[in-house]
């Protein structure tokens, strides 16, 4: 996970909140997508990079900080 550590965190915090939230609305992609997993609606290619798009940086932010709550204890 070296790879993670060299993300800075300043950098991949507003990625992940500008990117979770894009567009503001009608309501953000990565919402829709989530409820469209949900419905097993999800299928078309473009709505799966679309899911991919908007929730990789979260889920990088997530890693990043669950991995340093880790290393500190």
């Amino acid at each position: 996970m070296k790879w993670l550590d060299r993300i800075p965190l300043v950098v991949l915090l507003p990625v992940a909140v500008l990117l979770a939230l894009a567009p503001f609305l009608p309501e953000p992609h990565l919402w829709e997508k989530l409820k469209m997993l949900a419905d097993g609606t999800l299928t078309r290619p473009i709505d799966i990079f679309d899911l991919l798009l908007h929730g990789t940086p979260l889920a990088l932010l997530v890693l990043k900080l669950l991995a340093s709550d880790h290393i500190q204890h």
